[in-house]
């Protein structure tokens, strides 16, 4: 067993992940498991050194064969700072070596004992974060390594600000490499750092004393003292993208972090939603009326839209965190049976309004009036105020005038 499901069993931790490594080749280790009758599912991590097997057809373990960064037996030889292209060796140690930091760099053997090569149990015990050998080194091997320095800071550390000067100093010597990063990698490293145990601290590390605002496509000048409190208040039940829009002041911002972390449409749509309604979530903190009225309208804008990944509840209930409401309020919104606005489009045919864009108009009126109501008034009280339409076109509003008027006679 190699990594981190040994890291995590140290510290009492069952292994979300569990990955074994071994001297045998690729194509020793398709051998064996052809002869034992092992299922081996796609062949895309081979060329890296990894088989992935299917055991009792219940669970999948990849198996890498050990690997290094020097001029050994079939070792890595080249690196751009962002992968390592990949040859093997048979060395337990130079495997270590290559590895980022040494909590990740253990290996538990089949019988029970724990291989460490660069002192990673002493850093579990002391809840420090080291890298393998020379940190500039490490990091220029793929510049993403800071990255996951942090997140794991953020995962093992005691304190959010007890970070070594040396391993900051790589960092900041380093953070330009950032740059040839992609933003999948920046973005799936960056998630987890903002939703992990000490988000708030270690992004205001990475912000403030390193700089890297720039690098990861967040505003230079972001305060993250909202932040801090968002994570405080929520951790762990706090979307990534609901702290971040603490970062934001204007739209024009996602879109550049948009652009250099490529979020999903449900992401950007959340800070959107949120950067739009903050300011009135937080002056109508104390109002459950407030939001589920934006809820209520935010359902019926998602009958008109293609894309419903994220649900309209959902979006609510975070900003409502992002407004700091109560616990109580949150809770009250998250089970509340959200009343049907009594009028559809066949309602308005039966009273002779023909269709057309005008149609959407008139429900638009009578849905405000219904939300204004609290929800209270009926489709034949709603009806009666369809006269109270001002069109903007003079075509359509003599038409459906003429319709009105017949129908009320």
């Amino acid at each position: 067993m190699a990594g981190g499901a040994v890291r995590d069993l140290l510290m009492g931790i069952k292994p979300s992940d569990i990955d074994f490594a071994t001297n045998a080749t690729p194509e020793k280790m398709k051998e064996l498991f052809l002869r034992e009758g092992i299922r081996m599912l796609n062949k895309n991590g081979e060329e890296h050194g990894t088989i992935t097997c299917r055991i009792d057809d219940k669970e999948n373990f990849e198996i890498t064969t050990l690997r290094h960064h020097h001029n050994y037996f079939r070792i890595d030889t080249v690196c751009d700072g962002r992968r390592a292209k990949i040859e093997f060796t048979t060395n337990w140690q130079l495997d270590a070596n290559r590895r980022d930091l040494t909590v990740n760099s253990l290996f538990l053997d089949l019988d029970g004992t724990v291989i460490d090569y660069f002192g990673g149990i002493k850093d579990l015990e002391k809840r420090q974060i080291v890298f393998v050998g020379d940190a500039n080194q490490r990091i220029q091997e793929d510049y993403l390594r800071i990255l996951r320095y942090f997140r794991f800071y953020g995962r093992l550390a005691i304190d959010g600000e007890m970070h070594d000067k040396a391993t900051l100093d790589a960092i900041i010597s380093n953070r330009n490499g950032l740059k040839d990063i992609s933003g999948e990698r920046i973005w799936m490293e960056l998630k987890k750092i903002c939703v992990g145990r000490l988000g708030g601290a270690v992004l205001t590390t990475m912000l403030k004393r390193c700089n890297l605002a720039s690098l990861l496509g967040l505003p230079e000048n972001a305060d993250t003292v909202y932040f801090c409190k968002l994570h405080k208040r929520y951790y762990p039940k706090i979307e990534a993208m609901t702290l971040l829009s603490s970062l934001f002041t204007e739209m024009g911002q996602i879109e550049i972090f948009h652009k250099r972390c490529k979020l999903s449409y449900a992401e950007k749509t959340l800070t959107e939603f949120i950067l739009e309604h903050r300011d009135e979530a937080r002056k109508n903190v104390n109002s459950i009326l407030f939001f589920k009225n934006i809820l209520l309208v935010e359902e019926r804008l998602h009958k008109f839209t293609r894309k419903k990944i994220q649900t309209s509840r959902e979006k609510v209930i975070e900003l409502a965190k992002y407004a700091m409401v109560d616990d109580e309020l949150i809770n009250e919104l998250s089970i509340w049976e959200m009343p049907t606005f009594p009028i559809g489009g066949i309602d308005l045919m039966h009273n002779n309004i023909s269709p057309g864009p005008h149609v959407k108009q008139i429900l638009d009126h009578l849905f405000q009036i219904w939300i204004e109501s609290e929800w209270m008034m009926s489709k034949e009280e709603l009806l009666k105020h369809i006269n109270d339409i001002e069109w903007n076109d003079k075509k359509t509003r003599v038409g459906c005038k003429r319709k009105l008027s017949s129908d009320t006679t």
